[in-house]
């Protein structure tokens, strides 16, 4: 099982970002996936989270109405879009493979993380 983030970077407060992740290894279509996050000296914080076949979204009450999850099974990749971006949504942002096929948030792999930085 391989989870391949990309799409981060150094972008200004107000602006916005697409994630993505791509998977190998493992039937996609078969697992509920999540994005999970971890700030400069702080802890993992979950951030969204998508069932096999999209129909049951979750976010983090301080996501909702900014960021959208999404995945295209076809493709086998997973997407974040991050609009309306702050200061403290700087982070390393983490890909996750879920153990079933709705969210359960127990996830068995994790991806290298990819970097977005929010700043002016």
């Amino acid at each position: 099982v391989q989870l391949v983030e990309s799409g981060g970077g150094l972008v200004q407060p107000g602006g916005s970002l697409r994630l993505s992740c791509a998977a190998f290894g493992f039937t996609f279509g078969d697992y509920a996936m999540s994005w999970v996050r971890q700030a400069p000296g702080k802890g993992l914080e979950w951030v969204s989270a998508i069932s096999w076949n999209g129909g049951n979204i979750y976010y983090a009450e301080s996501m909702k109405g900014r960021f959208t999850i999404a995945r295209d099974n076809a493709k086998n990749t997973l997407y974040l879009q991050m609009n309306s971006l702050k200061s403290e949504d700087t982070a390393v942002y983490y890909c996750a493979k879920d153990t079933e096929y709705v969210p359960k948030l127990s996830c068995d792999y994790w991806g290298q993380g990819t970097q977005v930085t929010v700043s002016s």
